[in-house]
């Protein structure tokens, strides 16, 4: 049985924005448009700076931060973010190519809500963007 398709993705996209963060052109690319043609509003940045600028001025519902980027890796971009009381409860994943068990344990420790290991299916993407933003505790 799959659980995921339970989510109502109506429900819960139509108004919910995703900053999508990756040095890698090519999966930024792929991840914003299927991300957008399933109904989300998607800003995209390469790097943690442009993503740090984005997620002020735009404060999306969840961030996707690659871990290993040029300048700001996702860990120092998600601290950053996380010292914002703006981005307290705001659901921030990683998503790495090296989700070995330490590299996961390090990333939940460091304040990462999930971990997605890439390349992962824009489907699985979406759907785990879905589940996530179906478990966050409603907006006071």
């Amino acid at each position: 049985m799959n659980t995921t398709r339970d989510v109502q993705p109506d429900a819960v996209m139509k108004t919910c924005s995703i900053l999508l963060v990756d040095d890698f052109q090519d999966g930024l690319e792929m991840y914003e448009e299927y991300l957008s043609y399933r109904g989300f509003h998607v800003l995209a940045a390469r790097d943690g700076e442009e993503a740090v600028t984005l997620a002020r001025m735009h404060r999306p519902d969840v961030i996707l931060l690659d871990l290993r980027m040029p300048g700001l890796t996702g860990t120092e971009t998600m601290q950053i973010l996380r010292a914002d009381p703006s981005f307290v409860n705001t659901p921030i994943v990683a998503l790495t190519a090296h989700a070995l068990d330490d590299e996961r344990r390090l990333a939940l420790d460091a304040g990462f809500d999930q971990l997605i290991a890439k390349p992962c299916l824009p489907d699985a993407l979406a759907e785990a963007v879905e589940r996530i933003l179906s478990e966050r505790p409603p907006a006071s």
